[in-house]
């Protein structure tokens, strides 16, 4: 079995890794996520027993270097000393294209707004979202399906309707 080069796969697949990245971590944190996730799929590349379905594996390793950084940064603490902070720019963060919409994704539960971003950003089926995810299909759906229905309800709250 043969892999093609992998200067194929960044070819065909770096757009998909890039829209992944900014759906799971956002704008800020996109390029660092879709660059550490090219770099450990091209360390875990030769060591790959098929070549069935290379994007839905680049869009896990994605995914997987994702909640990495979400990890990490829950494990950083603040500076101690506040004139340090002080002296630090302020810059505004971008605004996402539908701040709506956006604002109520960021507020699902994570496991709920990782299976939406993955089905509809990442554009993946239910079988290779519950593969990123390490759930069954039905439960992808399931995810899927309580996200659906949870910004539904937000989208037709009374208070927007006015």
């Amino acid at each position: 079995m043969s892999l093609p080069p992998f200067q194929h796969l960044v070819d065909e697949h770096w757009r998909d890794v890039a829209r992944l990245a900014n759906g799971l971590v956002g704008p800020v944190h996109a390029d660092d996520v879709a660059q550490q996730a090219w770099t450990r799929a091209l360390a875990a590349y030769p060591r790959l027993t098929h070549a069935r379905n290379l994007r839905s594996w680049l869009l896990t390793v994605t995914h997987r270097c994702a909640m990495d950084h979400h990890r990490a940064a829950r494990r950083t603490t603040p500076h101690e000393d506040p004139a340090v902070l002080a002296e630090a720019p302020v810059v505004d963060p971008p605004t996402p294209p539908d701040d709506g919409l956006w604002a109520r994704v960021a507020a699902l539960p994570p496991r709920q707004r990782d299976a939406v971003v993955l089905r509809f950003v990442g554009d993946l089926d239910h079988r290779a979202v519950a593969a990123a995810l390490g759930t069954s299909p039905g439960m992808s759906r399931r995810l899927v399906s309580d996200a659906l229905a949870a910004l539904r309800l937000d989208l037709t709250d009374p208070e927007d309707l006015r």
